[in-house]
């Protein structure tokens, strides 16, 4: 799938992301969603919702998807399903958004944060020393759109009965030795955050899992407490449940799913042949004999130069993203500070992620890699 432009437009810029676009393109389908939703009053646990679940089931290999209404909440209610409390010690990884920590801490157990390797997930090297007799399960994050190495997760987490909750947020769609990433833990979240690999028009998230018992525990939480008898409550739960909405448009959405990856792929190609002889640029290439299927959420490259990197791509009018500035336990109210994480501290001091949406045109592109020529030349 290649996206043009009339040859006579000039690229003056590039946004990082470009929401307008992609409505654009999909306007007929889009309004249509709206106009069915409010022409019948299906706003809450309706069908489009079920529907939704059972695609992406489908899609990632699973017995249960459940709409909430954030990857936030998919990670907190996952974290309190499978029952972590205080005095238990949760692995996971600093190099990530705060939400994967907090869902640690928010049901009163102990984070325990391990570094990342070069390709920014879980350095799968490091997680076996961090395991204590008072641990109880690993978050891996497939950071990017490419997976962690699950083979070796699963095999730790078996060894020392071990719970794990996979953070896909940013890995719809991507593969660890053919399978679906979401499709190893005992609980998967994925993000529909706008910017996601499929977004919504706001916030948006679900949970996945292969075991009924959990499953049912997921749903009572989502809907306080209800499942299928709004009459019975099984528990306290929350209030989180993904708008009906959402879920239709998302679902509308789905439908390009596959042609939009192969896009991000085909655009990641170009930036990779465009820039790996470019000696103070790092990029992440997969090697041929990789286990992983990527789909490049993000395309992130490093540079020493960041400061004058993106003032120079500012100047230029290209978007840019920074994922983060301030790594997480260098946070002091989180009081993280303890634990020595030298790589993530290198990744948050070096790391620019570049444009990369399906919608972008060849020529816009093509104007990102001149540009990034221009300034490493």
């Amino acid at each position: 799938m290649t996206n043009t432009i009339i040859e006579s437009e000039k690229i003056t810029g590039v946004p990082f992301v470009n929401f307008k676009r992609q409505y654009q393109q999909l306007k007929s389908e889009l309004d249509a969603v709206w106009e069915g939703i409010m022409s019948n009053g299906d706003f809450i646990m309706r069908k489009h919702l079920e529907d939704f679940e059972r695609e992406i089931a489908d899609y990632i290999g699973v017995k249960h998807a459940i709409g909430v209404n954030s990857g936030t909440d998919a990670l907190y209610i996952s974290a309190h399903a499978l029952g972590w409390k205080p005095g238990d010690e949760i692995i996971t990884v600093g190099h990530t958004f705060v939400a994967t920590i907090g869902a640690i801490a928010q049901c009163g157990a102990t984070p325990v944060l391990v570094d990342v390797a070069k390709d920014y997930n879980i350095d799968v090297t490091k997680v076996e020393a961090a395991i204590t007799s008072k641990t109880k399960g690993i978050i891996p994050v497939h950071l990017n759109g490419r997976a962690a190495d699950m083979g070796k997760i699963m095999e730790l987490a078996k060894k020392h009965n071990l719970k794990v909750i996979e953070d896909a947020a940013q890995a719809l769609g991507s593969k660890f030795n053919g399978k679906h990433t979401g499709s190893f833990g005992d609980t998967s979240i994925f993000s529909f955050y706008p910017a996601k690999m499929l977004g919504t028009a706001g916030d948006g998230g679900i949970v996945c899992t292969n075991d009924d018992a959990l499953a049912f525990k997921l749903r009572a939480l989502r809907d306080n407490g209800r499942v299928d008898d709004v009459k019975v409550i099984n528990c306290y739960g929350y209030c989180t449940r993904l708008d009906n909405l959402h879920a239709a448009l998302l679902s509308a959405k789905f439908k390009h799913f596959d042609d939009w990856v192969s896009r991000r792929r085909e655009i990641a190609q170009k930036y990779d042949d465009a820039f790996k002889d470019i000696a103070d640029l790092g990029i992440m290439p997969a090697p041929s004999d990789s286990p992983n299927f990527d789909v490049y959420q993000n395309y992130v490259v490093r540079t020493k130069r960041r400061d004058e990197f993106t003032a120079y791509l500012k100047s230029n009018n290209i978007g840019y993203l920074i994922s983060w500035i301030v790594p997480n336990h260098l946070q002091k109210p989180l009081k993280l500070d303890h634990f020595d994480l030298p790589e993530t501290v290198a990744i948050s001091n070096e790391v620019v992620s570049l444009p990369m949406y399906p919608e972008m045109t060849d020529e816009e592109v093509d104007y990102v890699i001149d540009k990034v020529k221009v300034f490493f030349k």
